[in-house]
């Protein structure tokens, strides 16, 4: 590949940002969205549950796909595609008239969005050269991660409140064409060397067919019963066709997901630390602005206030994180980020109704610094572990590791809540004494059990949350990257 003037790849790496960014804004967006989606179409909670539910299953089936047809014939080509795809299936969304449709349209988003990732950093992996600037890179895009995830209810609750909740599918129009007219503009088509002649069809189905059992069961398994019917079923969909799969990968001369990356340990143990990252971060974190407005009294929008200063936390350390490549073995630095994050996690144990604003600031900044500090390691690592022809793939695996990790998270941290607020209450309420019986200090004594119960309930997840990123911190010893490929060899049209 030729070098591109400096000034052009950093205009490239702007242009995936803005992509990157309105992916991710859009699902912290649509969730604020919901009451008003309930009341205007006249539907219940459980309803509405499944355009979020629809949305994740989407994208998680799709991650692979994309970033195969990415290696395949071109990247540029598939970003534009899927960014092309997302503006549309927004403003459908933004008139969509019942549940259904809706559902539908998300889907569709979802689909378009998943191209997001993979092509992203292969574009940025073929763009900067290996190294620093790289590293650099990878470090700032991480940062759009971050960001969306706070800018999504600053901007969101204004536009839903103002505008109404279409407004929040709506303006992903404008705001995607200037992105759209970017890539066009700034990113030069890539490549991989090695031709798909057949593609993975069989396969694509059959993983499609198995995330999307483990992600529905993960998604509703709380309210179905990890035990159900429905479950079971589902259980057992994802085993049969995980293995059918597996054998269908492990005989394809061009499958989707090339079981060889495997038996490279500096990958494994990377896309093990990424998994414990993600499923401890996305699987507690999400309880923080449910835990200042039920129990800190916060409204909507002052909880999403105090979340400004983890992006600031994030968008500091992830350019640090990228300059140590080539510098610290990334072992150190992940292992490093993956304690500091764990620290955050654990400071969150100590939260009660007293605590002050404070007390979640500075838990979401120490979280957030450690998150973003590792990050740029981690795709770097990706990026130069496996062949160039491949890094769509790969980085779509960390993708998809990075979803079901999200997924399992909210099931398991959620499941954990759940059953430890009703075993509190027992235990509370057999070392509890009420000495006066009339009705207010009855209904009291039993809103104090509850509230402790729940506050504690709380507590524990974060501990357990936090001892997940010990194991992931554990697990980054285990990566040895002998050398980092500096050769990229892509054809450019």
């Amino acid at each position: 590949m030729e070098k591109e003037p400096n000034n052009l790849r950093w205009l490239v790496l702007i242009t995936v940002i803005v992509g990157t960014f309105l992916g991710r804004i859009d699902q912290t967006i649509v969730n604020l969205a919901l009451p008003k989606i309930i009341q205007d179409f006249h539907i219940s909670v459980s309803a509405a549950g499944w355009i979020a539910t629809a949305y994740i299953l989407a994208n998680a089936i799709f991650v692979p796909i994309w970033g195969k047809l990415g290696d395949t014939i071109g990247r540029k080509k598939v970003y534009i595609l899927g960014f092309t795809i997302f503006i549309i299936g927004s403003v459908l969304a933004g008139l969509s008239w019942n549940l259904s449709s809706m559902i539908i349209f998300r889907v569709i988003q979802a689909i378009a969005g998943s191209a997001d990732y993979p092509t992203a950093m292969a574009i940025l992996t073929v763009t900067f050269p290996a190294g620093k600037e790289r590293g650099q890179a990878l470090g700032i895009w991480s940062t759009s991660f971050a960001a969306a995830s706070v800018f999504g209810p600053l901007i969101g609750g204004p536009l839903i409140d103002h505008l109404g909740w279409r407004s929040v599918f709506l303006v992903n129009l404008p705001i995607g064409i200037v992105g759209l007219l970017m890539a066009l503009r700034y990113i030069k088509e890539s490549v991989s060397d090695r031709k798909t002649v057949i593609f993975d069809w069989w396969g694509a189905i059959t993983l499609g067919i198995s995330l999307s059992a483990i992600v529905l069961v993960l998604d509703q398994g709380l309210s179905w019963g990890w035990l159900s019917s429905a479950s079971l079923i589902c259980y057992f969909a994802a085993l049969f066709f995980g293995l059918l799969f597996a054998r269908i990968e492990l005989n394809h001369p061009e499958p989707i997901v090339d079981f060889k990356f495997f038996k490279n340990s500096a990958f494994v143990f990377t896309l093990l630390n990424n998994f414990a990252i993600f499923m401890a971060l996305m699987g507690s974190v999400f309880l923080v602005p449910v835990f200042a407005q039920t129990f800190l009294g916060y409204d909507a929008t002052t909880a999403g206030y105090l979340f400004i200063p983890m992006a600031l936390a994030f968008v500091a350390s992830s350019p640090i994180g990228g300059m140590l490549i080539g510098k610290v073995q990334p072992r150190w630095v992940i292992m490093t980020s993956t304690l500091v994050a764990a620290l955050g996690l654990y400071l969150f144990s100590y939260l009660d109704p007293r605590s002050t604003a404070l007390g979640i600031i500075l838990p979401l900044m120490v979280m957030a610094f450690g998150m973003g500090l590792g990050m740029p390691q981690r795709t770097g690592i990706i990026a130069s572990v496996v062949p160039t022809e491949e890094i769509g793939v790969a980085s779509s695996i960390l993708a998809l590791a990075r979803n079901m990790a999200g997924a399992f998270g909210v099931a398991i941290f959620a499941t954990i809540l759940d059953n430890k607020v009703g075993s509190n209450i027992l235990a509370i309420s057999k070392n509890s004494q009420l000495f006066s019986h009339t009705a207010t200090a009855t209904k009291e004594f039993i809103a104090l059990i509850i509230l402790k119960a729940q506050v504690s309930a709380y507590g524990t997840v974060y501990i357990y949350s936090a001892v997940v990123l010990l194991i992931g911190a554990f697990l980054s010893y285990f990566i040895r990257v002998e050398h980092e490929r500096t050769d990229i060899h892509v054809h450019v049209e």
